[in-house]
C-alpha cells in the first residue's frame, strides 16, 4: 500500500519541479550614469564657436 502511495506522488513531484519561477534580484552595485559625454560635447561646442570667431575676424587665414 505504501508503494502505491509513493508511485502516485511521483508525478506530482515531477510537476512541481517543472513549475516556472520568477526571481527579482537587486544589483549589488548601484547604477551609475556617466555624464562625461555631455561635458565633452559642451567643450567641443565652445571650442568650435571660438574657432568660428577667429576665422570670422581673420578671413585671410584659410
Amino acid at each position: 500500500m505504501k508503494n502505491v502511495q509513493v508511485l502516485l506522488l511521483i508525478p506530482f513531484w515531477l510537476l512541481a519541479a517543472c513549475t516556472p519561477t520568477v526571481q527579482l534580484a537587486v544589483p549589488k552595485e548601484p547604477i551609475t550614469i556617466n555624464l562625461n559625454v555631455h561635458i565633452e560635447h559642451e567643450i567641443r561646442i565652445k571650442v568650435d564657436k571660438e574657432l568660428d570667431d577667429v576665422f570670422a575676424k581673420n578671413s585671410t587665414l584659410f
